[in-house]
């Protein structure tokens, strides 16, 4: 089955920096896009960021870009998101998603908050 562990969440100052790392396992990764996904207390998931099976292409939210990179790793089976440049707004949990067959995988989620 379809498996994440997320990690590197935690709490940052604001112009700071965090890497988030997401272990994938219980399908073929290196054949599937991956993405990050956010949510903030009260809002609505958003789509983060986007990476092509091989990672030769991505998409990102408007919000983001220019601040987050998202990057995989297809021997380590592991998608990353480097976050610069953190605000407050970017305070959320973060998730891991793959659409497989037309359903919605994700991980357990890792918490960001950005705050002084």
């Amino acid at each position: 089955q379809v498996q994440f562990v997320e990690s590197g969440g935690g709490l940052v100052q604001p112009g700071g920096s965090l890497r988030l790392s997401c272990a994938a396992s219980g399908f073929p990764f290196s054949s599937y896009a991956m993405s990050w996904y956010r949510q903030a207390p009260g809002k609505e998931r958003e789509l983060v960021a986007t990476i092509t099976s091989t990672g030769g292409s991505t998409n990102y939210a408007d919000s983001v870009k220019g601040r987050f990179t998202i990057s995989r790793d297809n021997a380590k089976n592991t998608v990353y998101l480097q976050m610069n440049s953190l605000k407050a707004e970017d305070t959320a949990v973060y998730y891991c998603n793959v659409v497989r067959y037309r359903e919605n995988y994700w991980g357990q989620g890792t918490q960001v908050t950005v705050s002084s």
